[in-house]
């Protein structure tokens, strides 16, 4: 089957990213010889971005936002005008290599497949950054930062918890249905994993492709806007988010007890930023959507398809 992509690129002041980066990205879509689009979705950028896509890259279409909302209304508003069978997230500090689609093709031969990710290197190819996400449940807490890897290039599909927001190569009726990020995470963290998370409990699946290598300039972008103890309060508030979204039943009864001791020794410690990200995540509406799957067997699931991929962590 031959399919089509929507490459949905966020930017933010990203012009020197652009210049740098898009290039890139239409080498590889040629050589992918398909069917494609670019889409630059804009959050009011105060620099030359948009004049600099217009003017060398006319054919690309341009949706701007009158003011700055975050990562995750960004990548919606691009979604909502994509128009190909599969649409590619793409962060704007990305380098993707030639042949970055050519072993992704045949995971979307199956209809349950919601997406699949690439192995993110470091910008100098020296060092693997991101691959797989290892479900390790601590408690009542999911950990969604550990990596694996398949071992000696297996042959075994290998499942990740979830699809970085940065090189998500997704199938677009599935993130319509899915209604794109929850922008209740925004202005960004955690919206990638809560949307393969919500993926996974449909019943659909998330894969990792160790062959499509990119590069990233990692956290160029919120790391130049944001101060550190910005991020931590925003990165606190929206594990709050996720957690309190998806957990059921007993892992549920046990996350809530966990917090109610971790509010007390902070307090003891007089850690006031994690009371400013709690109390943050509890003035934000509640999403109770139904899934069919729970986040306890979604991660179990993959957990056991994993069996048959030789992996390590790191």
């Amino acid at each position: 089957m031959q399919y089509s992509i929507s490459v949905v690129i966020p930017n933010y002041n990203g012009k020197h990213l652009l210049e740098q980066y898009l290039p890139s990205v239409l080498a590889a879509l040629k050589q992918a010889n398909t069917d494609y689009e670019i889409i630059i979705s804009d959050d009011a950028s105060v620099d030359d971005s948009v004049r600099f896509i217009n003017d060398n890259y006319p054919e690309i279409k341009i949706i701007s936002s009158e003011i700055n909302r975050g990562f995750s209304h960004t990548i919606n508003s691009g979604m909502q005008i994509a128009e190909k069978t599969l649409v590619l997230l793409l962060n704007s500090d990305i380098k993707l290599k030639e042949n970055y689609f050519q072993d992704q093709w045949k995971y979307f031969q199956d209809p349950a497949t919601f997406g699949v990710m690439g192995s993110i290197w470091s910008e100098d190819g020296k060092r693997l950054m991101d691959a797989a996400k290892y479900p390790v449940w601590k408690g009542g807490q999911l950990r969604t930062t550990i990596n694996c890897k398949p071992k000696n290039k297996s042959t075994s599909p290998c499942f990740t918890l979830f699809l970085s927001g940065a090189n998500a190569l997704v199938d677009r009726k599935k993130l319509i249905k899915l209604q794109g990020m929850d922008v209740r995470y925004s202005p960004y963290y955690m919206e990638d994993v809560d949307l393969s998370v919500r993926a996974w409990r449909m019943g659909w699946k998330c894969y990792y492709e160790p062959e499509a290598v990119c590069y990233h300039k990692l956290s160029e972008t919120i790391a130049n806007h944001n101060s550190k103890k910005q991020v931590n309060y925003i990165s606190k508030r929206n594990k709050f988010i996720l957690h309190d979204t998806h957990l059921e039943g007993g892992t549920r009864l046990l996350w809530n007890i966990e917090n109610i001791l971790n509010l007390l020794l902070r307090w003891m410690v007089l850690d006031l930023s994690y009371y400013k990200s709690f109390l943050a995540y509890k003035n934000i509406p509640a999403n109770k959507n139904i899934f069919p799957v729970s986040l306890k067997k979604a991660t179990n699931d993959i957990l056991a398809a994993n069996k048959d991929t030789e992996k390590e962590l790191f």
